[in-house]
């Protein structure tokens, strides 16, 4: 393509009577575009009306195009059908473009530069596998240190507060450091209100960052390029790590995870001109030094042991010695065990279902010998209740121990109210007679025992002639 200059130089060399033949040998270019260049119809300086002529129509298509809602595919559709115009598709584009009509123009992308040690980005994202042979969606948390580019990630089936701190501290371990401050994309893991420079972190993990030294910070919302660093690795663990690999296991999957990390960081980059694990032996020394203890991440709750001998737990069952059954223990969640405490002295200790799968988990010493029943405390306290109160109702509980229709705890339950609730002498005539008849229905006994305390304690007299 001939520049404005070349151009300006033939029109005046034709003008002066020169050859094209001539132009063409002086100026170095061919004579066809040299003639070209001559042809009035094909001025650098024409103005050219064809790509306006939709200027017209230009309250037109802002209303179209607010209609449309910013669809320009239709906006040129309702145009061509409204009639009166024939403008192509392609000056339509062209003019919304020149106006600023539903295009805003590329800003320029900026450039961050980071310190050794003063910036770690971390982010998490979806992605499918197979696990266990089963297609799993699955949370990959990665963590990036910007100066060497140190990548680290795990994968966990789901990613809450627990999981976060969890993460951080296997990242960290791996790094052998951490940095002045960690930079997050504004989840409400840790943010408890704000976004960008206004977001305040939550108690718990901003406590949890002062352990190691760190601040949370967050990048303002829409700016994908602040953490671009981790976002990055994303698009490479999916198509590189996750590309053909089946794992058995989530601790299978975190360890090759551990090894790809490894060798990834090892191997020269070329985006960085360099290998992340050089420039980590600088970055290293400014790293703020580990605690010399570091406090396992754990979650607790308070449960009750079922009558089954289990404690529920994310939708597993946990095993516990039978004689815990009704006792309210403290269940301490840990990443690889499940620790159920009774008292100071009694602790048993599981190892931990990553996701909820509905499995019990028994150990041996927790199974009752075959054929032993687990023992069940017998007589019931309401039984005993109910014999202290009224001895002369033991038979009438026998009976109805063995042909209640409710559950016997319940059965005993209602009956024990019966005979707190009631008078001793109706309460035992209507059991009498209730035993006679082998009634055993403790709705219709407490309407037996109303009618008998109606009779004998609400006598109304026949009126008298005063009324």
């Amino acid at each position: 393509m001939l520049s404005q200059a070349q151009r300006t130089t033939i029109l005046e060399l034709q003008a002066q009577g020169v050859s094209k033949r001539e132009i063409a040998r002086v100026l170095g270019v061919s004579r066809v575009a040299s003639a070209k260049s001559c042809d009035p119809t094909r001025l650098p300086y024409r103005n050219c009306t064809e790509t306006e002529k939709a200027e017209p129509h230009r309250q037109q298509i802002l209303e179209l195009f607010e209609k449309c809602k910013g669809n320009l595919v239709r906006v040129h559709e309702e145009l061509v059908a409204s009639g009166g115009t024939e403008l192509s598709y392609a000056a339509l584009t062209a003019f919304c473009r020149r106006h600023g009509i539903g295009y805003a123009p590329p800003a320029p992308a900026g450039q961050y530069d980071f310190a050794p040690g003063e910036e770690m980005q971390h982010d998490t994202s979806p992605h499918e596998l197979e696990l266990g042979d089963k297609k799993r969606k699955v949370q990959t948390a990665s963590a990036v240190l910007c100066y060497s580019r140190m990548l680290f990630f795990q994968c966990s089936p789901t990613f809450r507060r627990f999981d976060c701190k969890v993460f951080l501290t296997d990242a960290l371990r791996y790094m052998g450091g951490g940095p002045a401050r960690v930079m997050i994309d504004n989840t409400h893991v840790v943010v408890l209100r704000g976004s960008g420079r206004e977001m305040v972190p939550v108690p718990e993990m901003a406590a949890f960052g002062e352990r190691f030294g760190f601040e949370f910070v967050a990048h303002a919302i829409g700016n994908a390029n602040r953490s671009a660093r981790v976002e990055r690795p994303f698009w490479f663990i999916e198509n590189n790590f996750l590309a053909g690999r089946t794992f058995r296991s989530w601790e299978d999957l975190n360890q090759r995870a551990r090894e790809w990390c490894d060798k990834v960081n090892s191997t020269y980059q070329k985006h960085i001109r360099a290998v992340p694990r050089e420039l980590f032996a600088v970055e290293r020394l400014h790293l703020k030094p580990l605690p010399a203890w570091i406090p396992e991440v754990y979650r607790l709750q308070q449960r009750l042991v079922d009558i089954e001998g289990y404690v529920a737990l994310n939708s597993n069952r946990y095993s516990v010695p039978v004689d815990w059954i009704g006792r309210r223990v403290e269940v301490r969640e840990t990443k690889d065990k499940i620790e159920i405490q009774l008292d100071a002295r009694r602790l048993v200790t599981h190892r931990r279902i990553a996701e909820a799968e509905h499995q019990r988990v028994m150990l041996a010493e927790h199974r009752p010998p075959r054929g032993q029943r687990v023992p069940r405390p017998d007589p019931h306290p309401e039984e005993q209740a109910i014999v202290t109160a009224a001895p002369e109702l033991a038979d009438y509980v026998a009976g109805l121990k063995q042909r209640s229709r409710k559950v016997v705890t319940l059965a005993l339950r209602q009956l024990l109210r019966l005979v707190r609730e009631y008078p001793r002498e109706p309460l035992l005539g209507a059991v009498r007679e209730a035993g006679r008849y082998g009634l055993y229905d403790l709705d219709r006994l407490e309407r037996m025992i109303l009618r008998r305390v109606t009779r004998e304690y609400f006598l109304l007299d026949g009126g008298s002639d005063d009324d």
